[in-house]
């Protein structure tokens, strides 16, 4: 893959790396599984292996790779309880966000979202599921955003992880995306209406209806262990 890269400055280089090798993932230019190669990718981005090792470490804290001894960097791969975990975490962030943007976002906000569940509701009409997960991905952060609420800005990652990177490797469907839809409605008209319980609760329902869906998948005597 060929680009250039203008690094701001040298204070901020681990920080640009780790988010620039953050959005690969996220678009898929290197998919789950894939090896890392850090002297390709020094080159790539004309830096040291210094600062790509120091990055690389980040995103191993985000759990967007994993480093095992003999076999390299790889980009981590969808791990299904580990994935349920995310889901779990995610299930009351999610409502926190909604509970805080019924309360805090502004007329525009509320505005933006609605005109958000339109073009979502466009993509699963074409059925293009690349735009669905991105548009999915924004959605949610937009609620983060209109939440105003600085203790979830750790949901960023997690939610990408979640949503963009991992949970579409096992089930998504132009069916389950219109379910997802409908549900967004729901909770941006909780919000519009300043009801900060429903949203709340409209919020943790629809993610914990993926949750539920995802943990199917499970085989049968892991699903029995957790009950």
């Amino acid at each position: 893959m060929s680009q250039t890269f203008e690094w701001r400055s040298q204070s901020r280089l681990l920080d640009e790396v780790a988010q620039a090798l953050r959005e690969r993932i996220y678009a898929g230019v290197y998919a789950p599984g894939a090896t890392l190669r850090q002297e390709r990718i020094a080159a790539e981005f004309g830096i040291s292996r210094t600062p790509l090792r120091e990055a690389l470490r980040v995103l191993e804290r985000d759990g967007l790779v994993v480093n095992k001894p003999g076999s390299g960097v790889r980009v981590a791969t969808a791990d299904l309880p580990k994935l349920l975990d995310a889901y779990a975490v995610r299930e009351a962030m999610d409502g926190v966000a909604a509970r805080n943007a019924a309360e805090r976002a502004t007329a525009s906000e509320i505005k933006e979202l609605a005109k958000q569940i339109e073009r979502q509701e466009k993509v699963v009409e074409r059925w293009d599921p690349g735009a669905y997960t991105q548009s999915n991905v924004v959605f949610h952060e937009a609620i983060v955003s209109a939440s105003r609420n600085a203790s979830l800005a750790s949901l960023g990652p997690l939610l990408r992880m979640t949503s963009q990177v991992f949970a579409p490797a096992f089930s998504l469907s132009s069916e389950r995306a219109s379910t997802a839809v409908a549900e967004h409605r729901l909770i941006v008209e909780a919000i519009a209406a300043r009801d900060p319980d429903q949203a709340e609760k409209l919020a943790r329902a629809h993610i914990h209806a993926t949750a539920m869906r995802l943990k199917t998948l499970l085989p049968q005597g892991e699903t029995d262990n957790e009950a």
